[in-house]
């Protein structure tokens, strides 16, 4: 072990780190234009490891630089130890990032309404120094932050764009929410046909959730015609709820008790279903902060799903 006073004590990590870029490279010249150094100030710095080492490094030629045995020898050891300096100071810092930054984050407000509220509490408990930021908006328009990279990442309806890199996050059934005044009677279901018929409310275009339901009914040769568009799922309840119309849904949007003129039903002949997803840019790689936000994102959701 090196003791202060000791020669090997006064080595440093500048002189190592010169020392492997000759060793790497068998040239005094590359190391230094890597090094962005003169040629002068590298030898002198390799004469005085050597010195202090007390054996050569290197055998020098006019027309090479090759390692000695103990040069070999050396230059292992110092690749490991930088390797685990750097990955030392990768992981403080890290730490130090999912302790205090900033997140950003794009979420589909059907996710936002019935999930978001409980997985911030935890998060903003668990890292008080982190600031979060959400943005509540279509699913065009989320996919659009993404893409010119105004959020971290977004929570929204999986589709198969190219554009995008998608990591399942949950798997939602849609329902319907009729007024009783609609209905012939008690049941559990509706099929998409007889949903057609009826006075529909949907959310307005842009959203993933109408493109949806658009697309399902279009396969089904059905025509959907609405007079009412809304913005927000809590809206469609309410407006179902005062016998509007029947609303078309995610069943996490709907509240535990609802109203006695309406009853929820599921659809069938198709069964509607979204794939929600942690969207981002192919190649883009969260922040340590965003990756413990979606991993606690990821342990809410499954808890409260089970």
């Amino acid at each position: 072990m090196a003791r202060p006073g000791d020669p090997i004590s006064t080595v440093n990590l500048k002189l190592l780190h010169t020392f492997m870029l000759v060793g790497e490279s068998r040239s005094f010249r590359t190391a230094a234009g890597r090094a962005h150094r003169s040629g002068s100030a590298v030898s002198g710095q390799i004469r005085r490891l050597e010195e202090q080492l007390g054996v050569p490094l290197f055998h020098r030629t006019t027309r090479q630089v090759s390692l000695t045995r103990e040069g070999e020898q050396l230059l292992q050891c110092v690749r490991r130890a930088l390797q685990e300096v750097e990955g030392g100071l990768q992981a403080i810092q890290e730490a130090a990032d999912v302790q205090r930054g900033r997140i950003a984050l794009a979420c589909a407000p059907t996710i936002a309404g019935a999930y978001l509220g409980d997985v911030l509490a935890a998060f903003q408990s668990q890292y008080p120094g982190i600031q979060v930021f959400v943005r509540e908006i279509t699913a065009a328009a989320l996919f659009d932050s993404v893409r010119k990279r105004e959020v971290d990442f977004g929570i929204s309806v999986m589709t198969g764009s190219p554009e995008f890199r998608f990591e399942p996050l949950l798997t939602d059934e849609l329902v319907a929410l009729v007024p009783r005044a609609l209905l012939d009677g008690d049941r559990k279901t509706i099929s998409l046909k007889a949903l057609a018929a009826m006075p529909l409310l949907v959310l307005e275009q842009g959203t993933a959730l109408r493109t949806l339901v658009e697309e399902a009914m279009a396969a089904q040769g059905l025509h959907l015609a609405t007079r009412f568009q809304f913005m927000h799922s809590q809206t469609l309840i309410s407006m179902a709820t005062a016998g509007l119309g029947a609303a078309i849904l995610p069943a996490t949007a709907l509240p535990r008790a609802l109203g006695p003129g309406v009853q929820k039903l599921r659809i069938v002949r198709p069964t509607l279903v979204r794939s929600m997803a942690i969207v981002t840019l192919p190649g883009h790689a969260l922040s340590p902060a965003a990756l413990k936000l979606v991993d606690m994102l990821r342990s809410i959701l499954a808890r409260t799903r089970s």
